[in-house]
């Protein structure tokens, strides 16, 4: 379970936290949970993400069982440092379709002090770290990871199966195109697919 920073307001540094895990697994609704609260708290909050998710809603962070809240969608990670001024709270879903800017950006705002909340694939679906999800995960204060689980042994899933026949590395889907699979699964699946 996820904590709260104390606070220390002699200290005026914010930080970051790491939403991450496979498809399926809760990161969007983790991430709008967190959001919708500090909104409670009355906090000045944003939220973006990459202008190429449009696979709910063009302006809206969808979750898969349809929770949102109001986003921006920006093309390039460094619209977030423009468009973050004056916020206690920055909210970026779907991190690992961003480039690396995004580390810097999320550094640069939690040294201004605000609270950055990230949510992010942190493997691709061949099973690679995902684009900037590492370096971010290695400069946050907080990881959380969650997990789906594997539609084939009912084991907790951590990774994102592709069960289209489509090498390229961003393609956006659903359950028609993806599973969450455990370890075992995702390797029996890789193996045959290989074959």
């Amino acid at each position: 379970m996820f904590l709260e920073n104390t606070v220390n307001h002699k200290e005026q540094f914010g930080w970051i936290e790491v939403i991450c895990g496979s498809m399926f697994s809760g990161k969007t609704e983790e991430l709008i949970r967190r959001l919708k609260r500090a909104q409670f708290a009355k906090q000045k909050v944003e939220i973006f993400k990459p202008a190429v998710d449009t696979r709910y809603h063009d302006e809206m962070v969808v979750s898969h069982d349809s929770n949102e809240i109001r986003s921006t969608p920006v093309p390039a990670a460094a619209n977030i440092a423009i468009l973050a001024q004056g916020c206690d709270v920055v909210g970026i879903d779907e991190a690992q379709f961003f480039d690396d800017e995004i580390v810097r950006v999320c550094n640069d705002l939690a040294n201004r002090g605000v609270r950055v909340i990230v949510a992010g694939l942190d493997m691709d679906f061949k099973g690679n770290p995902f684009g900037p999800m590492p370096a971010l995960m290695a400069t946050a204060e907080y990881v959380t990871k969650v997990h789906a689980v594997c539609t084939r042994t009912g084991n907790l899933a951590n990774y994102s199966f592709r069960k289209t026949d489509n090498d390229k590395l961003v393609m956006l889907g659903e359950t028609e195109e993806y599973e969450p699979l455990s370890r075992a699964a995702y390797f029996h699946a890789m193996k045959k697919s290989e074959e």
